[in-house]
């Protein structure tokens, strides 16, 4: 017959193993969700993983900042490339110390051109809301640091984004300072959705750590509020865009992770100019 302590000490094992299982169970659980978010939420950094879409999308340099945007972007068929050849002409290696001081007129209408190898994208920039960000922008145009810059980054997957503004192209590159957030509570992000025509910082997935990578949204992307919304693509910009995504991206590079676009996405010059 069992005794009352042998029963006692039955009942608690039975109840220690049905712990057991239950951590067990929601361990596997944790496993298969965090995979499922990995796979999705690939950054954009150089060879790190992390949503600069997203998340446009991550600068792999923790000292520049630029983007923890953009998940990975899956591998297409090689396209032929729609863009034309670049313009004569080699990056500039320049960097600085401090953000540059406010020179921009914050009540004043701003518009930014690149004039890349695939066509004119034209950005309308929201001053007043970004004002570090488009002073920022305005001071690294007018030194030529976009110029002859390639686009590193598509993602066709999760996200849908085109990742710009590395002087090095391999996703870590930067101007040598960061610049703070801005805008994130902007009226355009609804439910966490970032619309297609936006243009946002990349950064490293840390608060105020954006540079100079930046990133086009083609398509509406889901990605959290943590990305600088800085300006607006003109419909004939879209085309551009479009163009560029249709052509599809490559796989991803073994050493830097980006999914470097089919097309061959150069920004000749960039521009801004006050309205």
């Amino acid at each position: 017959m069992v005794s009352q302590e042998q029963r006692r000490r039955q009942l608690a094992r039975e109840k220690f193993l049905r712990q057991q299982q239950r951590r067990t169970a929601a361990r596997r659980k944790a496993r298969m969700r965090n995979s499922v978010i990995a796979s999705v939420l690939c950054v954009v950094i150089i060879g790190s993983v992390a949503l600069y879409t997203t998340g446009v999308l991550k600068d792999d340099n923790k000292a520049n900042a630029s983007a923890d945007v953009s998940p990975s972007a899956s591998a297409t068929s090689k396209a032929p490339d729609p863009c034309a050849k670049a313009a004569a002409g080699s990056v500039k290696k320049l960097s600085w110390k401090k953000e540059p001081a406010m020179t921009i007129d914050t009540s004043a209408a701003y518009t930014m051109k690149l004039a890349t190898t695939c066509g004119e994208i034209d950005v309308a920039l929201k001053t007043s809301a970004a004002p570090h960000t488009v002073n920022s922008f305005n001071f690294l145009a007018g030194k030529g640091f976009f110029d002859h810059t390639k686009c590193h980054r598509l993602t066709t997957e999760g996200i849908y984004v085109l990742q710009c503004g590395d002087p090095t192209g391999t996703g870590s590159g930067g101007p040598g300072y960061t610049i703070p957030d801005e805008n994130l509570k902007d009226k355009s992000l609804k439910g966490n959705v970032y619309p297609a025509g936006t243009v946002a910082m990349a950064n490293t997935g840390q608060k105020h750590t954006g540079g100079s990578q930046f990133f086009l949204v083609y398509q509406n992307s889901q990605l959290p509020p943590n990305y600088t919304p800085f300006g607006t693509v003109s419909e004939a910009g879209m085309k551009v865009l479009k163009k560029i995504a249709a052509a599809g991206a490559q796989p991803a590079d073994p050493t830097t992770g980006n999914t470097a676009p089919n097309a061959t996405v150069v920004i000749n010059q960039a521009t801004v100019t006050k309205s």
